[in-house]
């Protein structure tokens, strides 16, 4: 069982506010502080690049971030040689998208859903446009899932590409997606995972899971921002023609062309998120000591215990109560959702309102925005409690006009 009171002093944000009820972990999560002092440790200890100085300041920064990449690769089951280090899900997701501008023609078609942060589906929207190739939708069924059964149904000898995201950010839904990659692979297509709300919340196998390339990044898993991890299948990632040029990835440079070296370095020119890779493996090992089993219990237990107080507020419309993620994505009838998590934040209780990248989730549901709560492991009951009582005060304030 989780212990809130003793994760909390794990996290410096509690100590200088108190009365936080932090229910947006889903956009970013609280930092914990072991992950800090690893990245004030780079600062104030070494500050130099990696791979390319011959002295000890930069053998030590280099060997703690190819350590970070052994440890990123140990948490989803992969190779070293796999694991890039990025500025984000965004910027993995781009970076393959942009790869395939190369690959795709026209006729050639990308399967993807409604589904999708903004982030899985409009790099490959442009690279259609760039390539002629088509984009295909998965029919999502009546709760607003994405089936096997509906994917097969668009799944053609013409699918090349297939985005999909592992679990929905809006909607907190799993993707059943180790079935959909083996039906995919059959038709030799390649599968791309945006597993950015999957990763602080479940285990990740990619030899089980047998996708392509998958994203995630380290701001929602109590590491930094600014950094993330594409991971992909190697033999493909060396077919691949990079996104980005400069220094550290290249092999040979001639006065009219150039030839570039073997993942993971031709993915990572430039200066690489040194100090955000060496704290994302700080964060990987913080999860790993809490365990998802106790993760999932925890979050999981707050989640049904607020479902079950929501269900008796009138005039509250919930959207996803059999989500597998631990979020609750609702609505107050004839209150606009911003109005509402303004109120909330008069209580110290932080939620999301929009529509979170992901605009057709909510041209699905018919409505233009909505409101997000969502479970960490520093959440509590009292939070859940507070939350509700919120809710109640900011829809009674409103509804007296």
């Amino acid at each position: 069982m989780i212990d809130v009171d003793r994760i909390r002093k794990d996290f410096p944000i509690y100590s200088k506010q108190p009365n936080l009820i932090y229910l947006d972990s889903a956009a970013s999560s609280l930092k914990v502080s072991s992950v800090i002092d690893k990245i004030d440790n780079y600062y104030q200890t070494l500050g130099v690049n990696v791979h390319r100085g011959a002295y000890d300041l930069a053998y030590e920064a280099t060997r703690l971030y190819e350590e970070a990449r052994e440890t990123v690769s140990e948490f989803i089951h992969a190779k070293n040689e796999e694991i890039i280090f990025t500025r984000g899900t965004t910027s993995s997701l781009n970076m393959i998208a942009g790869s395939y501008r190369n690959i795709l023609k026209p006729g050639d078609e990308i399967i993807t859903s409604e589904l999708e942060h903004h982030s899985s589906l409009l790099p490959w929207m442009v690279t259609a446009k760039h390539t002629g190739a088509k984009l295909v939708y998965i029919p999502l069924n009546e709760e607003g899932r994405i089936t096997v059964d509906a994917f097969q149904s668009v799944l053609s000898d013409r699918t090349k590409v297939v985005a999909l995201t592992h679990v929905s950010n809006a909607l907190g839904f799993l993707t059943q997606i180790k079935e959909i990659t083996k039906l995919a692979h059959e038709k030799k297509a390649v599968v791309i995972l945006d597993a950015a709300q999957s990763a602080p919340h479940m285990k990740l196998d990619v030899v089980d899971l047998d996708v392509d390339f998958m994203a995630f990044s380290g701001h929602k898993m109590f590491g930094p921002s600014g950094v993330g991890v594409l991971f992909g299948k190697e033999a493909l990632l060396n077919l691949l023609e990079p996104f980005e040029y400069g220094g550290e990835m290249a092999d040979e440079v001639y006065k009219d062309h150039a030839t570039w070296k073997d993942a993971p370095l031709r993915f990572e020119a430039g200066t690489p998120v040194i100090s955000g890779a060496i704290g994302l493996a700080e964060a990987i090992r913080y999860i790993n000591k809490i365990g998802f089993d106790s993760i999932h219990a925890h979050t999981h237990a707050l989640q049904q215990y607020t479902l079950e107080k929501m269900s008796h507020i009138e005039g509250l419309a919930i959207y996803n109560a059999s989500s597998e993620n631990p979020v609750i994505t609702f609505n107050i009838n004839d209150i606009h959702p911003h109005d509402i998590a303004t109120m909330l934040d008069q209580y110290h209780v932080s939620v999301r309102a929009g529509h979170h990248c992901a605009q057709l989730v909510n041209k699905f549901l018919g409505v233009s925005s909505t409101l997000r709560a969502s479970f960490h492991i520093y959440n509590s009951y009292a939070d859940c409690d507070a939350f509700v009582a919120s809710v109640i005060a900011a829809k009674n304030f409103f509804e007296g006009f």
